[in-house]
């Protein structure tokens, strides 16, 4: 009986470890972070986004626009923002796939390992309004384009990428002009997932 005690006592002082490690690792990251390309439920925002409510101002609409370019600005490369315009545009950029793990831009998985072995790219575009009953109503588009040739870039059977060359083809996230005249691309739709995160995060704006 001693010896049975004994034994289970150190499994539950090692199940107590085991649990206490995995809440260390953890952390803070109690939240996935921002651009997790995880399946996660999160309550939908939605599109427009009311924001800075209140009634507007000048100041207001100022910091309106500034964040939804700081935001803009963390994945694409923009137009020439104009805020009598009340819209900003951003210039296509390659979307990341899983072997530019490191890059933000595609929180959903599924787009993301389909940006993975196609080429795809993305183009926002964010109007700012004033709402009826004030602050203002900020709604976000981002658009996806398939490049229209007989073999994706990326496009692969098997470990064929690995076979054909030494590296995964890496391309500039900016699509240049000179490099668009040589690719056809056409739109599939919009992003919806990528949507909501920028939404999130222009939301945030006080």
């Amino acid at each position: 009986m001693g010896t049975r005690r004994v034994v289970t006592h150190r499994l539950r002082a090692a199940a107590i470890a085991v649990c206490a490690l995995a809440l260390g690792q953890t952390g803070c990251a109690v939240a996935p972070p921002l651009d997790n390309p995880l399946t996660v439920r999160r309550t939908e925002i939605e599109n427009p986004v009311l924001v800075s409510p209140g009634q507007p101002t000048a100041e207001s609409y100022r910091e309106v626009f500034e964040k939804v370019i700081e935001v803009l600005d963390d994945y694409f490369e923009l137009q020439t923002p104009n805020p009598y315009e009340g819209r900003v545009t951003t210039k296509p950029r390659v979307a990341p796939g899983y072997e530019q793990f490191w890059k933000a831009g595609n929180p959903d998985a599924r787009q993301r390992l389909f940006a993975t072995f196609q080429s795809v790219r993305q183009i926002a575009t964010v109007e700012i309004r004033a709402g009826d009953r004030g602050g203002y109503l900020v709604y976000v588009v981002v658009e996806k384009e398939l490049e229209d040739v007989p073999r994706p870039a990326r496009a692969t059977v098997g470990n064929a990428v690995f076979q054909e060359s030494p590296t995964v083809d890496r391309q500039l996230e900016v699509v240049s002009p000179e490099t668009a005249t040589n690719r056809s691309w056409f739109k599939v739709g919009r992003d919806y997932a990528f949507e909501q995160e920028i939404l999130r995060r222009i939301r945030q704006c006080k």
